[in-house]
């Protein structure tokens, strides 16, 4: 059971509508955001400076509570474009500064309101540097947010519910964003005036394994010629061979990815022996690595920003990427044949790898810039590259 004897019993501060309390009874007011509510979950931090509504609607978040350093979150709107999925799987999020007006021709919604709709659960006026810090040097914690209008908190029960929590180690979230049937996708990127394009002439058939995977990864596979059918991370390798792919792609998702071991690393393990190219980011990255016979374990407090440096060591260039995530492979648990080709420079952990005979590579980190810089767009090159070459 979990220690609930350091909860304070004074009375919230006056005009406290939200409070956020972790595992080990700290206890946190602010003002409450979006849905009125209770949320649970781990609360980690993200370093972006833009695309907000992009990462509460990264299905990577499946399980989070995200604390945003940058203070001026909301400024910019929200609109139905800039989604990465139909349903966010974030928990909830902590802010320093309450949310302004919109100030953008893009925003079709305040994203107060928008929050309300999507059900999310915030907190805003927190110390937002503070918890960062925190969560830096002790790892990241389980909370819960409650907004509550009547500023009435139960925080012993608050802080009982945040320890009994079991926490994202162990724990399978692939299976619940996942899309639970197959679809087609021909959507390109957006561009200014004209919105998103459309493939209409496409040159590859890519399968797409769906383990939470972002809109804008699809339009960048069809940006780059292909025909995209997106398949359950749940579909076996006659599922996907079935398609007869030119190449296959393995999603970004949230979890633990050895949870996923039951039935992914099986899939993929088929999918390898057919010889087809493969490319995979985030989730789908350390599945692979599993799949090759490494080890993932959980990282004390993750990566997640699009500020991210991280050293092609093929190229020896350096770019800077978008990064969520909070398990890692093992350097020195990769097999035979497999070898590291991107380290991160904040610190050193395997953020690339490939196999040296065979035509399959993968990254840690976001390609696709939504949000972040573009500087990983040529991975979508080198797979086009890889596929041809394998054709």
């Amino acid at each position: 059971m979990p220690d609930v004897s350091k909860v304070p019993s004074v009375a919230p501060p006056t005009g406290a509508t939200a409070a956020l309390v972790l595992a080990d009874g700290t206890v946190l007011y602010g003002r409450g955001i979006g849905q009125t509510g209770e949320t649970i979950g781990e609360v980690c931090f993200n370093t972006s400076m833009t695309g907000y509504q992009e990462i509460l609607t990264d299905p990577s978040y499946a399980g989070q509570i995200i604390t945003f350093t940058f203070p001026h979150i909301g400024n910019v709107g929200a609109n139905p474009e800039d989604m990465e999925t139909k349903t966010p799987a974030a928990r909830g999020l902590v802010l320093r500064t309450d949310i302004t007006e919109p100030s953008n021709w893009r925003a079709t919604k305040a994203l107060d309101d928008w929050l309300k709709a999507q059900g999310l659960v915030g907190i805003a006026g927190l110390d937002t540097r503070a918890l960062t810090r925190r969560i830096r040097d002790q790892g990241a914690p389980t909370g819960v947010i409650c907004h509550a209008p009547d500023g009435r908190f139960d925080l012993t029960g608050m802080a009982a519910r945040a320890g009994d929590w079991p926490g994202l180690e162990g724990m399978d979230l692939a299976r619940e964003v996942s899309c639970t049937q197959s679809y087609q996708w021909d959507e390109g990127t957006w561009t200014f005036g004209r919105g998103y394009g459309r493939q209409t002439a496409p040159q590859r058939h890519v399968v797409a394994v769906d383990y939470g995977v972002k809109h804008n990864i699809l339009r960048c596979l069809a940006n780059a010629g292909c025909r995209v059918t997106v398949v359950p991370a749940t579909a076996d390798a006659d599922d996907i061979m079935r398609h007869e792919p030119d190449g296959v792609f393995l999603s970004n998702g949230p979890g633990d990815p050895a949870a996923t071991g039951e039935y992914a690393i099986p899939t993929i393990q088929g999918v390898i022996a057919s010889g087809v190219p493969i490319f995979g980011i985030c989730l789908g990255h350390q599945i692979l690595a599993l799949a090759l016979g490494a080890r993932t374990e959980k990282m004390h407090m993750g990566h997640r920003g699009a500020n991210q440096p991280v050293k092609d060591l093929i190229t020896g260039k350096v770019e800077i990427t978008s990064q969520n995530h909070g398990f890692v492979v093992v350097s020195d648990s990769l097999p035979d044949g497999a070898e590291v080709t991107h380290t991160s420079l904040f610190d050193g952990s395997l953020e690339g790898l490939r196999v040296t005979d065979r035509p399959i590579f993968s990254v840690q980190y976001h390609p696709e810039a939504s949000p972040g810089p573009q500087d990983s767009h040529y991975l979508f090159d080198r797979f086009m590259t890889m596929i041809d070459e394998h054709g």
